[in-house]
């Protein structure tokens, strides 16, 4: 390591050795100790490689991975800013930055997501805890969906995502409550709304719909579950395409953070 990083190599800015493109050429800073790619391929996002010890009179040395008790620490204060907001349903505006300025601290730490070689941690069901859309007061998010609240008695309960990265199955799970008129008891439901994905980038997946399961519960678990008819073509919104996009900007063996295509931040927990 110490042949590849020689400060002399640096200041007459040669071909960069930790790229196997001759595309980044890269000079020596002293003063901030820092690595800095000039950037000349337009594919690539990072610009700079952080050191640490490093002098133009000694080899630099790479900096290592942030400590696990301050990711402890950021996961901990984005759970905490995020709980008590009702999965995004009772969040305010202000509640919003704050929970996009945790998300931003954690995603900063993480680095970039690479699910070529980390798919194996989508693996599993995952719980949301947090989503920016449902502030809109819709279940559908910032897409159409039908409305939480007096006109429409609809509450909703447990949010999750089943993922199987083996057959490529991607299921959003919700549990609702359906009010119904005295005396009768309110109608509990899961409704399974059921994708395949695919990647379409180092941290970006596509996932197309399939088909929506019902299946109640509570007094009426005996019945079994049901499919609904999928929408025609021909009637459906432009804005219903059945697919969605969204890219995972943070991910590790118990926590996930994706932001969809329409700016949405989500937040989810393993179960």
């Amino acid at each position: 390591m110490a042949s590849l990083l020689q400060p002399s190599s640096l200041l007459l800015s040669k071909p960069s050795p930790f790229s196997s493109s001759p595309s980044y050429r890269g000079f020596f800073s002293p003063v901030t100790r820092e690595i800095h790619l000039k950037r000349l391929n337009p594919k690539h996002k990072h610009g700079k490689l952080w050191v640490c010890g490093a002098t133009l009179d000694e080899s630099p040395v790479l900096e290592s991975p942030p400590p696990p008790e301050l990711v402890a620490s950021l996961k901990l204060n984005l759970l905490s800013v995020v709980s008590g907001l009702n999965r995004g349903l009772a969040a305010s505006e202000e509640d919003l930055k704050q929970a996009e300025s945790a998300a931003k601290e954690l995603e900063g730490v993480g680095g970039p997501v690479d699910l070529s070689n980390d798919l194996d941690k989508l693996q599993g069901r995952w719980k949301l805890i947090y989503s920016s859309a449902f502030s809109s007061r819709t279940l559908g998010g910032s897409r159409p969906g039908p409305p939480t609240g007096r006109l429409l008695p609809i509450t909703l309960g447990q949010v999750f995502q089943r993922i199987d990265i083996l057959s490529k199955d991607f299921d959003n799970i919700a549990e609702l409550q359906l009010g119904a008129p005295w005396p009768l008891p309110p109608l509990e439901l899961t409704a399974t709304l059921s994708h395949k994905f695919e990647l379409t980038g180092t941290a970006s997946i596509k996932i197309i719909f399939e088909k929506t399961t019902v299946k109640t519960s509570g007094n009426l678990s005996q019945l079994p579950p049901f499919e609904i008819p999928r929408i025609p073509d021909a009637l459906r919104p432009p804005s219903n395409t059945g697919t969605g996009d969204f890219e995972v900007t943070y991910l590790d063996s118990d926590t996930r953070i994706t932001r969809g295509d329409r700016g949405e931040l989500r937040v989810f927990v393993i179960s």
